[in-house]
């Protein structure tokens, strides 16, 4: 289909940057890889691709850089333990002029990413992919996971980002500009990050859409039910503590990895 590239980016600069969160994924990423390239050939505007390595005890390292040296449009760089620390990371080394972050099990099939780009989807700072608006489909989900879930956006609603069907799919868009600034305020560096960034988001004024998807239960899921619900649950009370003491409401530097003039 053809993509209305508004705002254009500049000839050297790609649409958009796909950044994926790598822990010991060997065996899952090969295959997703596989398929992100199948579908960026297919479109007629500029993708590049982030491996984010953090922290892998297997050879997910060896695995990505195989596929950056075969393909140019691949990156792989690496960033401290957790899902938050590594999105965190590839936040700051995207050129595209949308930032998409994308689980490497690819639950939600990659072509579903034009749902978020122009002329699909415009006049938005972050678009989120959920499960449970109007139109998403969830596919082979266990009963006893789609209840955590529910569980859990409830907290999510009451606490901390109200009136979203879903926050934790893991696919997401955010203009560039606006995933820096929010970024810039990041302070969680496991699971709950999204949260996190959503409730920055809202905080500072962004207006955040969600976008119904087709999801794919992934029996590989690193989710543990019991241990990371309860994790996550503190993560947001921790969330509400930093707002009230003023986390959200100074502005830290800028990291080192990226310029000031992307800011403020």
């Amino acid at each position: 289909m053809s993509i209305d590239h508004t705002p254009s980016p500049t000839s050297q600069q790609p649409l958009l940057s796909i950044i994926i969160p790598a822990y010991n994924e060997e065996q899952r990423l090969p295959g997703s890889m596989e398929k992100i390239l199948a579908w960026r050939q297919s479109v007629p505007y500029g993708v590049e691709i982030i491996i984010v390595e953090n922290g892998s005890t297997d050879r997910t390292t060896e695995v990505a850089e195989g596929f950056a040296r075969a393909h140019p449009a691949i990156r792989v760089i690496h960033s401290d333990k957790g899902k938050g620390a590594a999105v965190k990371a590839g936040v700051y080394e995207g050129a595209g002029a949308y930032l998409f972050i994308c689980d490497s099990d690819l639950s939600m099939p990659i072509a579903e990413v034009e749902k978020f780009l122009p002329p699909q989807l415009q006049d938005y700072d972050v678009a989120i992919g959920s499960r449970e608006a109007p139109g998403a489909h969830r596919f082979d989900e266990p009963g006893y996971r789609h209840l955590m879930g529910r569980v859990f956006n409830f907290i999510v609603r009451t606490l901390a980002v109200p009136g979203f069907h879903d926050t934790q799919a893991g696919f997401k868009m955010f203009k560039r500009e606006t995933a820096r600034e929010i970024f810039d305020y990041q302070t969680i560096t496991g699971w709950t990050f999204d949260v996190e960034a959503l409730y920055i988001a809202l905080k500072r004024g962004k207006k955040v859409v969600e976008v119904p998807i087709n999801w794919y239960f992934d029996e590989d899921s690193r989710v543990d039910p019991m241990k990371d619900t309860w994790r996550m649950f503190w993560d947001v009370i921790t969330i509400r503590m930093n707002d009230r003491r003023g986390v959200y409401d100074v502005r830290p530097s800028a990291p080192n990895n990226h310029t000031e003039e992307n800011h403020d």
